[in-house]
């Protein structure tokens, strides 16, 4: 399993940023995808995932609403739009094929702030 997470950025409060997640090494189309994040001294935080077609999608309180997951399956990619982003939205973000992170590969970071 590879996964390579990226767009992330500086954003004010209140922007939007798109991730990007690219797999390979395993039945992407077959295989339900999360996003997890981890916050400067937190721990790892599961915040949305998606079925392996794409019509079953849940997130956590505190990014739904604002947060949107979807993936396209003929191109390996899973997304993760971003909107109306709060300085603590800021983390390390990840793609990963459990909702523990195990499979996580190398995340890309948010930073929130003006």
């Amino acid at each position: 399993v590879q996964l390579q997470a990226s767009g992330g950025g500086l954003v004010q409060p209140g922007g939007s940023l798109r991730l990007s997640c690219v797999a390979s090494g395993f039945s992407f189309r077959n295989t339900p995808m999360y996003w997890l994040r981890q916050a400067p001294g937190n721990g790892l935080e599961l915040i949305s995932g998606i079925s392996s077609a794409g019509t079953t999608k849940h997130y956590t309180d505190p990014v739904k609403g604002r947060f949107t997951i979807s993936r396209d399956n003929s191109k390996n990619t899973m997304y993760l739009q971003m909107d109306n982003l709060k300085p603590e939205d800021t983390a390390i973000y990840y793609c990963s094929t459990d909702d523990r992170g195990d499979s996580r590969g190398q995340g890309t970071l948010v930073t929130v702030s003006s």
